[in-house]
C-alpha cells in the first residue's frame, strides 16, 4: 500500500473514532512528515485523498481542520470506512493473512444467487485468516466472480484483496448488505483462530458491490469475540 494511502487511512480512523473531533486543528504538515517519517509531498497528497472526501478542510494561513459533519455525512464514512478491508482499516499495524483455500470453482447455487450470476459461473473460492500484530482475529470465505475480478493472484490474497480491486484494476468499492449473528465458534475455528472450545464468534455474511452497482463478493467472515465490534448510527427523521 502507498504510503500516502495508509497515512490517509490512519487520519480517517482518527475522525471516525473522534480521536480527532469536528473542528479539531489536525497537526501542521511538518510535524505529521515527522510522525509519518515521509516526506512534505506524501504527507500533501494524503490530506489532499482527505480533503476530497470532504472529512476535512484547508484554510489558508491557518492549517488544517476537521470539518463538522452532518449526521448524513458520518453515516456515509462510517459505512466506508467498514468497507476499506482488513489492511487499510489498520494503516499503523501489521496485517498479514494465512491462506487455507484460493482455487477456481463452478458457483453453487447459493454462491450463484448472491453474487447474481448463472448457476455454474466460475468465481474465485477463497478462505483465509486475517492476522493482526501476529493475532489471529477472523476467518474469511470469499467467493468472487473471476468475470468481475480477473486475474486474482495467491499474492494478492496474502495481503490485499482490496487494494488489489481498487489500485491494480481500478475499480471502486462502493457498498455492502450485511446480515450479522453470533453463535459459537466450530472446531476449526476455535484451531484457527486460537479460542477456547465454547467460545462465541462474530458472523458478518456479506455481499459487496462496486460503485458500477455490481455485485463482486460474497463472503462470510467470522470473528473471534473479543476483537468483534460493528459501529452503526441511528437517526429517527
Amino acid at each position: 500500500m502507498q504510503k500516502y494511502n495508509v497515512i490517509a487511512n490512519d487520519v480517517r480512523k482518527k475522525i471516525l473514532d473522534r480521536t480527532y473531533k469536528a473542528n479539531d486543528q489536525l497537526p501542521f504538515e511538518k510535524d505529521l512528515c515527522e510522525a509519518y517519517e515521509v516526506s512534505k509531498m506524501t504527507v500533501k497528497k494524503a490530506l489532499d485523498i482527505l480533503v476530497a472526501e470532504g472529512l476535512i478542510i484547508k484554510r489558508r494561513g491557518a492549517g488544517t481542520f476537521v470539518k463538522d459533519l452532518s449526521v448524513e455525512d458520518m453515516e456515509k464514512m462510517i459505512v466506508g470506512s467498514q468497507m476499506i478491508g482488513t489492511s487499510a482499516y489498520y494503516p499503523t499495524r501489521t496485517v498479514t493473512s494465512k491462506v487455507l483455500r484460493f482455487e477456481i470453482i463452478s458457483a453453487t447455487e447459493k454462491v450463484a444467487n448472491k453474487l447474481n450470476i448463472a448457476l455454474g459461473s466460475f468465481v474465485y473460492d477463497i478462505e483465509r485468516v486475517r492476522i493482526l500484530d501476529g493475532n489471529p482475529i477472523v476467518m474469511e470465505n470469499t467467493f468472487m466472480p473471476i468475470s468481475v475480478i480477473p486475474d486474482l493472484a495467491l499474492k494478492n490474497v496474502e495481503e490485499s484483496i482490496y487494494e488489489y480491486i481498487q489500485d491494480g484494476l481500478g475499480m471502486k468499492i462502493q457498498s455492502a448488505h450485511r446480515n450479522i449473528t453470533v453463535r459459537k465458534a466450530s472446531d476449526a475455528e476455535v484451531e484457527h483462530l486460537e479460542m477456547e472450545k465454547g467460545d462465541p464468534v462474530g458472523v458478518v455474511e456479506q455481499v459487496g458491490f462496486l460503485s458500477s452497482g455490481m455485485t463482486f463478493e460474497y463472503s462470510i467472515s467470522t470473528h473471534r469475540y473479543d476483537t468483534f465490534s460493528i459501529e452503526m448510527m441511528i437517526r429517527q427523521d
